[in-house]
């Protein structure tokens, strides 16, 4: 036994001069992965801090040399390996087939964030936005960042990886998704009973990170007695839908008109409609066959109005009710666009309400019902099914301003545009914008194949 700690104390000298050698190489961004395989999640990842870890971890471990040439494989360093350790590369990798030092969970997690881009980090930070408070996310500059804060909460841990799991899953990165699901299969880790088991309640998930505006509940399910569950959305066809919008103030129509053709979209643009011309042109529009060939019908408004009415271009009066707007599109006034997602984006300029004057109401029983060539999808689809409704509103003085150019409609745009050219196979397109009096709560989530 004294033999042996002779011999470690005779060694540990070359290790502390391999420890300077490394860190002079190492980079803050490596020396920020090396702290977290090393279970480290505090901040300080300077110099002499990584360093003072380092020596405290070598003393602890009973093969040192193994420890340090892992640590280096795995930030793929394998000109330290060679130039410092002393060691090629093939040999590492033919220990690591026997023996594994570094806390595989820790490995995986580093694994993840080395495969992401900046814009799955920013989308995967956008699925957190109501679990992590808006300090917590701002001060996550990576992947590895989010999921230290994740860990500090109890959410995330070598037994609990469902959230990781389920949020890359979300983004499009079905195949990091994979490797999250393997590892849990290899741990022998218990399938969640509960979302409530999945992510433990906290006071920081009480606390969103966004304001959002109120939302239709319109939940998008079949129910058992379908002869087909779909799984997702069938996307296509040539072109992929119809895309009416509706620009009212004559600002972002063309904006949008552009970002739907590049999308494979059909798309009819009308200008300066009154309440009355809008609602007529949406009947029209669901009476057409041609609207029902493609698989998804889009529908952008761009208008001033009330808390619950649009007004078009008219000064006064009532206006459109939304709700009559999202009900011409039901399974039972449309039934030819059942079972097909139906995308609503509304940009609403807040007016004053004003004293209804005499006018004709719009009625229920007034809308016709397309019969249709042909039997719906599935007969037991609700009411309210496939239908995503986002609505954002400011105050109409914004139209005062020069060449105003709507913030929700532009980050809309510009999520979609990104999204296509990143060409994956799910098109995850966010927008979540609290600023200046704006107010928008948006995901889409449109299946490609």
């Amino acid at each position: 036994m004294i033999v042996s700690s002779t011999v470690q104390a005779v060694e540990f000298p070359d290790h502390l001069q391999q420890i300077n050698e490394i860190l002079d190489s190492l980079s803050s961004c490596e020396r920020r992965r090396l702290c977290y395989l090393c279970e480290r999640l505090d901040a300080d990842c300077s110099v002499a801090s990584v360093k003072e870890m380092l020596k405290s971890k070598m003393m602890c471990q009973e093969n040192a040399h193994l420890f340090l040439e892992e640590l280096m494989w795995r930030l793929g360093r394998f000109d330290i390996l060679k130039r410092v350790l002393k060691v090629s590369r093939e040999e590492v990798e033919r220990s690591l087939t026997y023996r594994q030092l570094l806390p595989r969970f820790r490995v995986l997690m580093v694994n993840i964030s080395e495969d992401l881009v900046i814009a799955d980090v920013e989308d995967f930070k956008f699925l957190l936005s109501h679990t992590l408070s808006r300090e917590r996310i701002e001060n996550a500059k990576n992947f590895l960042d989010v999921i230290v804060e994740l860990e500090k909460l109890d959410l995330v841990s070598p037994e609990r990886v469902d959230i990781v799991k389920d949020n890359l899953t979300q983004i499009g990165r079905i195949d990091l998704a994979k490797k999250v699901a393997t590892y849990k299969m290899s741990a022998g880790l218990p399938e969640p009973i509960s979302p409530q088991q999945n992510y433990r309640a906290s006071p920081e998930r009480q606390r969103p990170y966004f304001r959002t505006a109120p939302r239709v509940n319109t939940p998008v399910y079949r129910e058992r007695r379908c002869e087909a569950q779909l799984d997702c959305y069938k996307f296509n066809t040539n072109p992929r839908g119809v895309c009416v919008i509706i620009d009212c103030v004559g600002n972002d129509g063309e904006m949008l008109e552009q970002t739907f053709k590049a999308l494979h979209f059909s798309v009819i643009l009308f200008k300066w409609l009154s309440a009355d011309d809008t609602l007529s042109t949406l009947s029209e529009r669901i009476r057409r066959r041609e609207n029902h060939s493609g698989d998804a019908f889009v529908c952008c408004i761009i208008s001033r109005g009330t808390a619950d009415h649009l007004l078009g271009t008219d000064m006064f009066g009532r206006g459109l009710p939304m709700d009559t707007v999202r009900r011409l599109f039901t399974a039972e006034e449309c039934p030819m666009l059942s079972g097909k997602p139906k995308l609503f984006f509304i940009q609403r300029y807040s007016a004053p309400e004003y004293m209804p004057c005499p006018r004709t109401e719009h009625r229920d029983e007034d809308l016709e019902t397309d019969g249709g060539g042909g039997h719906p999808m599935c007969h037991s689809i609700p009411t309210d099914a496939d239908v995503f409704w986002s609505h954002c509103w400011t105050d109409e003085c914004q139209l005062e301003q020069g060449q105003h150019r709507s913030v929700y409609l532009k980050a809309l745009t510009d999520a979609l545009e990104r999204a296509q050219r990143r060409y994956v196979q799910i098109l995850n397109s966010k927008c979540n914008i609290y600023s200046c009096g704006f107010h928008i709560s948006s995901t889409i989530s449109l299946f490609l194949f």
